[in-house]
């Protein structure tokens, strides 16, 4: 009878503390290995107040690879959490949100975004979440906002409103949905050099995500998203002549695809662009130019040491169309060219633009370096120090057989 008494006691005080041996048991599930978390990706909560349109508390995470090559995670569609609310704790499970997928590429010393739901009845009265498998510490969640009751009270004269602000003039995002699809594409720049017919030479670019970003709308990739418009406009100016003219304007529209980037275990970045361009220097008569070409373009980024990287971009250009404005422009240009550039994205950065006809033995360089000008300074405005060099035939449409060499310093906006 003893025995049974005593038996009797030890389970009345391991049920009375059943939550400490749950929170015990969820510790040795947290230590051990972690398919989804191993290695050098560590994941953390970066957000959880925001809500979907069903009430469902929104859970954000940030996997950070503290590695210098590409991590591979995949993420289940539902992973156990633990929710202490009060010590009362209590398991629960957060699904995967459909604009995060299931395979993610961590980048060497980078981080990827990941999304999970905590469904609406959940987390209505908040608590402290955590993830033991993936040793995601605790993070607090705010309970959800009371729906306010109407309450009926007598009929009073409500105070007159002040009209609201009127946007300013200058804003031109009102009205203007799309300008999220804008992105840089080549360089923007203004450079001069004294000593030739165009001392100053200007450059503005900018591409259009045609369909839009189906990430921003929390939707699967598609193909549709690599399509862009692009714009390029160069500008030479004479600046030393009579009424400083511009000697040359090429104009350059074009239709490209950009295949989504992919990341290898080694720490290379793959990708590829293909695209159909015009170019012309908007003239008549013998000073004319025009030319129609499609290319194709395989990119590659190698990390280096630090936050250095190098990108390799080889080109394959096919001149299609009428070319009786400049019949002979691909003896000067030929059909290969090669893209190069070195440097850290915070720092120093150096790019090549090679071209050259194997048969003529005629081409051109083109190479820009830039550095960002508030590490000059200590502060002050967002652009960069850039320096520009040419040497070789046709750094401009009207010029094309022209052998030059230029040199000019200023500034950028984009590089």
């Amino acid at each position: 009878m003893a025995r049974k008494s005593e038996m009797e006691m030890i389970f009345r005080a391991l049920s009375r503390n059943r939550w400490i041996l749950v929170g015990l048991l969820l510790d040795l599930v947290a230590l051990a290995p972690s398919a989804q978390a191993a290695g050098p990706v560590e994941i953390l909560v970066a957000h959880s107040d925001e809500r979907a349109s069903d009430g469902a508390l929104m859970i954000a995470l940030r996997l950070l690879n503290d590695d210098a090559v590409v991590q591979h995670i995949s993420l289940p569609d539902r992973v156990e959490a633990r929710l202490d609310r009060d010590g009362d704790i209590r398991n629960v499970w957060l699904e995967r949100a459909s604009g995060t997928p299931a395979d993610l590429a961590v980048p060497p010393h980078g981080f990827v975004s990941a999304a999970y739901r905590l469904a609406a009845d959940q987390a209505a009265h908040g608590g402290l979440l955590s993830i033991p498998q993936w040793r995601v510490p605790q993070t607090a969640l705010a309970p959800a906002a009371p729906v306010a009751l109407a309450v009926a009270a007598p009929a009073l004269s409500p105070a007159p409103m002040p009209p609201p602000a009127a946007p300013s003039p200058a804003d031109r995002t009102i009205g203007n949905a799309f300008l999220d699809n804008m992105s840089a594409y080549e360089p923007i720049y203004g450079a001069y050099g004294p000593g030739t017919n165009s001392d100053a030479r200007l450059q503005i670019s900018f591409k259009y995500q045609l369909f839009g970003s189906r990430e921003r709308a929390d939707l699967p990739a598609s193909w549709r998203d690599g399509l862009y418009l692009a714009y390029t406009q160069r500008m030479f100016w004479d600046v030393a002549a009579q009424s400083s003219p511009f000697r040359n304007i090429d104009y350059q529209p074009e239709i490209i695809y950009i295949a989504p980037s992919t990341g290898l275990s080694n720490g290379l970045s793959l990708s590829a662009q293909v695209g159909a361009r015009h170019e012309s220097n908007g003239r008549d008569g013998a000073e004319s130019r025009s030319i129609n070409s499609l290319y194709i373009a395989p990119m590659v980024a190698v990390p280096l040491s630090g936050k250095y990287r190098l990108i390799a971009a080889p080109r394959l250009s096919f001149y299609v169309g009428d070319k009786s404005d400049n019949p002979d422009i691909a003896d000067y240009r030929g059909h290969s060219a090669l893209f190069l550039e070195v440097g850290d994205d915070e720092g120093l950065r150096l790019s090549t633009q090679s071209r050259l006809n194997f048969s003529t033995g005629k081409g051109a360089v083109n190479a820009e370096l830039s550095y960002p000008l508030p590490r000059l300074l200590g502060g002050g405005p967002d652009i960069y120090l850039f320096a520009q060099g040419f040497a070789g035939y046709g750094e401009n449409l009207l010029d094309y057989r022209r052998q030059v060499t230029r040199l000019r310093i200023g500034f950028a906006l984009v590089r």
